[in-house]
């Protein structure tokens, strides 16, 4: 929609993104390809796979050479099962963009689900903000290799609850059923954040 609107105010065509727009923001669509029924929220589509872990793998000495030689061993991701078309399947900030980016529908059917995994300690609601992966997934502080700190497996990071507060705030102010619990989140969630972000700035 912004690219549309930057073409009509630069006198071009700006069809193809007023076409994807129309797309990217279908609820039928959303829902048929990216509702996840077993993680009762939105997921990524893809070929994935679960079943990784971190080992160490160390070199071995060819054939007459000097195993003093040999670089250190080193913690590598493997893949003990191949990838194959499906839901991702992990909690997280990913789950609730729909939301985030005011996608969805304030009436739609899922925007209940989703504020109750929003709301859930055990999840990715906690008194800093929103985690970026739920507390249950088995990927939650977890390295991706030896030197790639988890990021995005559950520390809080501002700029996507700023989007959480955002959306939040709006939903709160639009006609449908889940408004009041809405507008009590907005309130709580953007408490924490600025209880927090306080905290941090005295701190640092």
């Amino acid at each position: 929609q912004v690219m549309a609107d930057i073409s009509q105010l630069l006198g071009e065509d700006g069809g193809h993104y007023l076409h994807d727009n129309r797309i990217l923001t279908d609820n039928v669509l959303l829902h048929q390809q990216h509702w996840s029924e077993r993680l009762g929220a939105y997921a990524d589509y893809g070929n994935h796979t679960h079943n990784t872990a971190l080992e160490w793998v160390r070199p071995r000495a060819a054939p007459g050479q000097d195993p003093r030689s040999l670089p250190p061993p080193q913690l590598i991701r493997v893949v003990r099962k191949p990838p194959r078309l499906q839901y991702v399947g992990a909690l997280g900030y990913v789950s609730f963009f729909p939301f985030f980016l005011q996608v969805l529908n304030p009436s739609a059917p899922h925007l209940g689900r989703l504020l109750d995994h929003i709301r859930d300690s055990d999840k990715v609601w906690t008194p800093y903000g929103i985690r970026s992966l739920s507390k249950s997934s088995s990927l939650y502080l977890q390295r991706n290799t030896e030197h790639d700190a988890p990021y995005w497996r559950g520390p809080v990071w501002i700029n996507m609850n700023y989007l959480a507060v955002r959306a939040l705030y709006l939903y709160s102010h639009m006609e449908g059923p889940h408004r009041d619990r809405l507008a009590s989140l907005y309130r709580e969630l953007r408490q924490n954040l600025l209880a927090n972000l306080y905290r941090q700035y005295k701190d640092t």
